[in-house]
């Protein structure tokens, strides 16, 4: 009996044995199909770009950057075709590295130059495209189309290369571009600016800078279908197409700035040969800048095609800092040019009847020291000592003044605080306190505030912030914030926006005592013994002051020729007015660094730019909008 139950407990035991296999097979195909469900549903666009990565080959297409024109519509930086040559390294076959030298009529250090940076690729980037060569020329882009088939590892891309027509004029306010670095795309990609990528190009300086992202664009790409050793084979397929898949990229927009370029040349020509300065011309009615000149300059073109170390080591190296925006970057003793604020901070809180007059005898005597003047004027009210210049009548003036309030009217006109124009590093200027004197110098003296009077001391300004200074006294008292972009429009002239006039405020000053001062400043230009009146040109008329600042005492730069030390040793030249008269339209600042007096070195400069702006044919068209129409790209 026990032989015959013996089979039936085996088949009980393999029936229990059967569900738990079958139990562990279902839960594995289970598992399986679930997975397959995850790969397949899930995750099934992730894998299907992965699989399209291994039979394609993105290669990215370029964006046109927008241009940039001047108010009247002429193009300042444009765009002209250019090729890059683009390597994968991991793409290379035997022999190819020779290949692309020899098709490229590359030279020994050249060839050298190809060698080491392939390979210096990191092993992460040798699936990336490398650009190689920029701006071929035409018989190597031939060369390398005619055999592309055979390289598969090379891409030639068409790029357009940045191009500014003007050249040196306005280099610091237009700027430059040059190629993104590391430490570039890690500070975009924290700032969560995306589409960035090795090669790309960006703003270093000016308007480019500031306004690289409405000027940049969207770059597209191109997808086309390879085999296993990276070659494009005929007639296949791509993910369904006969075509390749293109995604066009996304031209910049175009910005129009309110500067006149016109204005630019004739601040060129009239600085004619002096080494050193600077200009700016604003519209007094809106605060639209008309004129940023900074002597010398770079070229653009220079900088964004690649600048040699040695030709950079040349600018950098030069003792008129032709890298240096002189119009805001540095600030400066406004010397004269001062002392119309100082004359209104006198009116405005009734110190002093400005009929009152004071000797010149040619000096001041504040205890034991004797502080000069340009001369000695005899008797002088403050309307003669602006136009002549008297520095005594201003030194008497400061005495009843105080530093408290020539400083308090100072700000009131913009100085001591950055014009907010956007580009490049901006100056703030120095307005010294009491307080600052007692910390630095351990007591403050009477002279302090004298010297602040007639704009020396460690009184500093830029020369944009003078010129809008000078655009209140001009318009009545209205202290406009600076305007350089005029509008911003798609390639085809569609408007995106304009910009609008804003007012910073509104100075709280008697339109009788401005009346007053500006009487005074035409009278520097107009009557026979004004600090301009030999320089006048007469064509239009023209008020204004001159000023001659004393630099700091110093000595020269070490690396300077001894023979030419004698220069930098020299005071700055001002001239800072507005024209017309009558209606004024521009202020206008000069600088002539280390140009001696101001009205013998930078009046002329000043009045014969606002005679070529003013007086000459083209005066109805200075006011011209820019052109709706496309430009060359």
């Amino acid at each position: 009996m026990s032989q015959l139950l013996s089979p039936r407990r085996e088949v009980g035991e393999f029936r229990k044995r059967y569900k738990w296999m079958g139990l562990v097979v279902f839960l594995v195909f289970g598992g399986l199909i679930a997975w397959m469900g995850v790969l397949q549903v899930a995750q099934g666009e992730d894998w299907q770009a992965a699989s399209r990565e291994n039979i394609t080959r993105t290669i990215r297409l370029p964006a046109t950057r927008g241009l940039i024109r001047d108010v009247r519509g002429r193009v300042i930086a444009e765009n002209r075709p250019s090729y890059v040559v683009y390597v994968t390294p991991q793409l290379l076959q035997e022999g190819d590295r020779t290949r692309i030298e020899e098709l490229m009529s590359l030279d020994e250090a050249a060839r050298a130059r190809f060698r080491e940076r392939l390979d210096a690729v990191p092993p992460r980037r040798r699936t990336h495209q490398i650009p190689m060569f920029r701006d071929i020329d035409r018989d190597q882009l031939a060369a390398l189309e005619t055999h592309s088939i055979d390289l598969p590892a090379l891409d030639v891309v068409a790029r357009p290369l940045r191009t500014y027509p003007f050249g040196v004029l306005g280099a610091h306010a237009v700027g430059y571009l040059n190629e993104v670095s590391a430490e570039d795309l890690a500070r975009l990609d924290e700032e969560g600016r995306e589409g960035y990528g090795a090669g790309d190009r960006i703003g270093r300086t000016g308007v480019e800078r500031a306004h690289q992202e409405e000027l940049r664009g969207r770059r597209g790409f191109r997808r086309v279908l390879v085999d296993a050793r990276g070659r494009r084979p005929d007639g296949a397929l791509l993910m369904g197409r006969t075509e390749e898949e293109v995604h066009r990229p996304e031209p910049g927009h175009d910005l129009v700035l309110t500067l006149d370029m016109e204005l630019m040349r004739a601040a060129q020509r009239a600085f004619g040969g002096h080494p050193s300065g600077a200009a700016v011309v604003v519209d007094v009615n809106d605060g639209s800048i008309r004129a940023l000149y900074s002597k010398p300059a770079y070229d653009p073109n220079d900088m964004s095609g690649g600048i040699s170390h040695d030709d950079y080591g040349v600018l950098r190296d030069n003792p008129f800092r032709p890298l240096i925006d002189k119009t805001i970057f540095d600030s400066w003793f406004p010397g004269s040019t001062f002392k119309p604020i100082s004359a209104l901070a006198a009116l405005g809180d009734a110190v002093l009847d400005p009929s009152q007059r004071v000797e010149c005898v040619g000096f001041y005597e504040i205890g034991r020291q004797r502080m000069r003047c340009t001369s000695a004027h005899g008797d002088v009210d403050m309307s003669q000592s602006l136009v002549q210049s008297c520095n005594v009548y201003f030194y008497k003036l400061a005495e009843q003044v105080g530093l408290e309030r020539l400083n308090r009217y100072a700000r009131l006109f913009g100085l001591g605080e950055r014009t907010g124009v956007g580009i490049n590093s901006e100056a703030r200027g120095f307005l010294a306190t009491r307080e600052w004197y007692q910390e630095r110098f351990g007591r403050f003296r009477v002279g302090y505030t004298l010297n602040t009077a007639i704009g020396q001391g460690n009184t500093r300004t830029t020369l944009l912030q003078l010129a809008l200074a000078y655009a209140a006294l001009a318009n009545g008292g209205t202290l406009y914030e600076p305007r350089l972009i005029e509008s911003v429009r798609e390639p085809d002239g569609t408007l995106v926006r304009e910009s609008q006039p804003r007012v910073r405020r509104r100075l709280d000053l008697s339109e009788a005592h401005l009346a007053y001062v500006n009487e005074a400043l035409n009278g520097v230009v107009n009557e026979p013994n004004g600090t301009a009146y030999e320089v006048r040109l007469g064509g239009v008329d023209v008020s204004g002051k001159t000023g001659t600042a004393e630099i700091a005492p110093g000595t020269p730069r070490a690396n300077l020729d001894p023979a030419q030390a004698w220069y930098f040793n020299r005071s700055h030249a001002w001239f800072a007015g507005f024209a017309p008269a009558a209606a004024p339209e521009v202020a206008i600042v000069v600088l002539v660094e280390h140009g001696g007096a101001g009205g013998k070195a930078a009046a002329p400069i000043g009045l014969q730019v606002l005679e070529d702006y003013l007086g000459g044919p083209t005066t109805t068209a200075r006011n011209a909008r820019p052109r709706s129409g496309s430009g060359a790209r």
